[in-house]
């Protein structure tokens, strides 16, 4: 990254916020002047860099990904990428939204995301600490229902009472399915297959 793509990066950022960089800076709890094109430079000429805790807090406070940052750093628009379904885990757990290989039948809102071919894919937003301590409220899983699972692969799974989950594989079977917690810490989940609706494996995940 160059220095002139990071600062069109926060600029392009603070612009889609509807704030000025100030606004910007300040909505993140920083000095107003943080981003001032006055503070990109040195009284000697040399560049100045927003350090990382900046960039962080700046991200946060504007509700964008480092991902969006980087594209939009390095030239390209972070708007680019396929439109995919996005559904919330709350609504998630309702029935009949999902196909019987849980694909989303009509979710009404979309999330554009670089990078993926034509595979059958959709964006799951976490609510609420119930999949904590990996993933948290506001994070974003991608996942491909209909892809191979293999052993180790993490994957979200519906059980047929509406329970959402994420885990990692362990065991499948035709009988059973084997589901061992993100932190470790819990004990193996095990569920008769005729328990489950659907399980999909997680491709990406923004934490």
């Amino acid at each position: 990254m160059q220095h002139s793509g990071i600062w069109r990066a926060i600029d392009l950022i603070a612009e889609r916020k509807g704030l000025t960089p100030s606004g910007l800076a300040r909505a993140a709890g920083l000095d107003p002047t943080a981003f001032n094109k006055s503070k990109r430079l040195g009284p000697d000429g040399k560049p100045r860099w927003p350090s990382t805790e900046s960039l962080s807090r700046m991200l946060a406070a504007a509700g964008a990904t480092f991902e969006e940052f980087a594209a939009l750093a390095s030239g390209k628009d972070a708007a680019a990428g396929r439109a995919i379904p996005i559904v919330s885990l709350a609504k998630a757990r309702a029935g009949g939204l999902f196909d019987a290989k849980g694909f989303p039948l009509a979710a009404q809102e979309t999330l554009r995301f670089p990078g993926l071919g034509d595979e059958p894919v959709y964006a799951l937003e976490i609510a609420g600490e119930s999949m904590a301590p990996l993933y948290r409220e506001g994070d974003v899983l991608i996942v491909q229902p209909g892809a191979p699972i293999r052993r180790g692969d993490r994957v979200v799974a519906r059980t047929r009472a509406g329970e959402i989950m994420a885990k990692i594989l362990i065991r499948r079977s035709e009988e059973i399915v084997e589901l061992a917690a993100l932190n470790q810490a819990d004990p193996v989940h095990t569920l008769r297959s005729d328990e489950l609706d659907w399980i999909a494996r997680i491709v990406w995940a923004s934490q």
